[in-house]
């Protein structure tokens, strides 16, 4: 079976989403968001309890690799997910029958004082997932210009004050390169409320993580690769934790078409791939938001390929 370190990271909306799978027998299924392993362990159970089938579990993050255990039915992949389509193939795999992503930062990321994801610690501004390559943080902070700079903080952070912001970055690396996460902080600092302080901070890390690790194409190139590998009556279940990954996850369901485009028959019937299995998001319960906080934010959402 798959070996998980528990304290690594608390599977959010475990039963709801890997239910969403519709697991039988024979199928080969894909979790694209391998981390610690909880959902994989799960889904491997119901796959053996089914009679059989096949495990693909891609992890970009070295890590990770703590958490896995050879397995007949199981196959890690170390590899980031926009991969899918090209590793699926590598294996010999033509079609899927159900795909599974818990996207966003695993808490085990949030509580590693070495990586740079939160603003807690004072550490190196990283924020790679793969420490293996691509540039950091700081290389982005300290090289990027002003202008992209902002753009990062509008569109991925949704901050207002996001020209202001990097002006200020911008201002402060004159002075001295802007490398640890406390450096990053104290030259924006002046500019957050007290009353908004953490929220606001926490979607200027969240921005800057997504640029980082270039999330959107990555999910992008999933989501599109994933469309095309699913089998008739195949399950897509993804669980987001922000706006902008939820909007690309809704579009791809209910459109087909990663900017929501809507295309209609002859009839008016709208030209999609995908069936959607709930019509409304599927939340956490009280009871799993209070015992996993990383989970408040969450919305799962399901739907099966026509």
């Amino acid at each position: 079976m798959v070996k998980i370190v528990e304290t690594y990271h608390v599977p959010v909306l475990l039963h709801e989403s890997i239910d969403g799978l519709n697991i039988h027998k024979g199928g080969i299924y894909v979790d694209v968001t391998f981390g610690g392993g909880g959902h994989s362990r799960e889904i491997l159970r119901r796959i053996i309890e089914a009679g059989g089938g096949h495990l693909y579990s891609f992890d970009q993050d070295q890590d990770a690799e703590a958490n896995i255990k050879p397995h007949e039915h199981f196959t890690f992949v170390r590899s980031n997910f926009r991969y899918l389509k090209n590793w699926m193939r590598y294996h010999g795999v033509e079609q899927i029958d159900g795909l599974l992503a818990d996207l966003g930062v695993s808490s085990h990321h949030f509580d590693d004082e070495t990586r740079g994801f939160s603003f807690r610690f004072d550490s190196p501004l990283d924020m790679r997932m793969n420490k293996r390559a691509g540039k950091t943080a700081a290389d982005i902070v300290n090289e990027d210009t002003e202008e992209h700079l902002a753009d990062i903080f509008y569109l991925y952070g949704e901050l207002k004050q996001a020209r202001r912001i990097a002006s200020l970055l911008v201002k402060a690396r004159q002075q001295k390169p802007i490398l640890t996460t406390q450096d990053f902080v104290s030259a924006v600092e002046p500019l957050f409320k007290k009353e908004r302080e953490k929220k606001d901070m926490a979607k200027l890390f969240q921005a800057l993580r997504i640029e980082v690790n270039h999330e959107m194409d990555a999910l992008r190139e999933m989501l599109l690769g994933c469309t095309e590998l699913l089998r008739p009556g195949g399950r897509l279940s993804v669980i987001t934790y922000h706006s902008l990954e939820d909007r690309m996850v809704k579009n791809v369901m209910k459109t087909g078409n990663i900017e929501g485009k809507v295309v209609q028959d002859f009839f008016g019937r709208i030209e999609t791939p995908y069936a959607l299995i709930n019509n409304k998001v599927i939340v956490p319960s009280a009871d799993e938001q209070e015992q996993n906080p990383r989970s408040r934010s969450a919305k799962l959402r399901i739907a099966e390929k026509k």
